[in-house]
């Protein structure tokens, strides 16, 4: 019964959600007040953030393969549906909630990502680009379950720049944007960013998904 009325208020917001560019200050203090236990804040928050959430969707499913079936949209309600189960969240800044909300399209994706390998052998030729100019921008035979492997992998060796990794390609979030919301410099953010970068074509292009060769 929650859940329903939760995919009907999220419907209802997306509609209200289409037009208009909030304020930083507005998102931010609406963040903070459902931290503080307001439902009334966190209702009043999708219909703001819902243009940027699914412009983030739409630029990450671009560079997803051509017969993906995920769509934006329903990338967009899946993460929020996540988002609300949210309990207890000292939210800092919208820059926080684009964090873990890339988070949620991560673990979604890969979910997807799954279901899609399942059955299937995984063969072919390997290729990942990780561009600057739209985060870490994956070409349509770039394998997901293999770089989220290798981000695992990348994070337990060095969580900081796991971090930096997941909030620039699933989240889309900007060099200054991951320096906010890790608190650090955003020198630091372009030197780790060009580390984990290596790290990580070095290994997808190397590696297989385990189970999946």
């Amino acid at each position: 019964m929650k859940a329903d009325r939760v995919r009907s208020a999220s419907r209802e917001d997306v509609q209200r959600g289409l037009h208009g560019t909030p304020q930083p200050d507005e998102v931010t203090g609406l963040l903070r007040a459902w931290g503080r236990g307001d439902v009334q804040a966190r209702d009043a928050l999708m219909p703001l953030v819902y243009k940027e959430l699914r412009r983030r969707a739409t630029a990450y499913l671009r560079r997803e393969r051509a017969d993906h079936t995920l769509q934006p949209t329903a990338l967009v309600h899946e993460a929020y549906l996540r988002l609300v189960g949210q309990e207890r969240v000292v939210w800092q800044n919208r820059a926080h909630f684009y964090g873990v909300a890339a988070q949620m399209m991560r673990r979604i994706l890969v979910d997807h990502a799954r279901g899609h390998h399942r059955g299937k052998r995984f063969g072919g030729a390997l290729r990942v680009i990780l561009d600057d100019r739209a985060g870490a921008a994956a070409s349509p035979d770039c394998d997901l379950l293999l770089l989220d492997q290798a981000l695992d992998e990348l994070t337990a060796t060095d969580a900081r720049q796991g971090q930096i990794v997941e909030l620039r390609y699933f989240g889309g979030l900007s060099e200054s944007e991951v320096a906010e919301v890790l608190a650090i410099s955003r020198s630091t953010v372009t030197r780790e960013w060009q580390i984990a970068k290596g790290w990580l074509y070095r290994r997808v292009t190397t590696g297989r998904v385990q189970g999946l060769a």
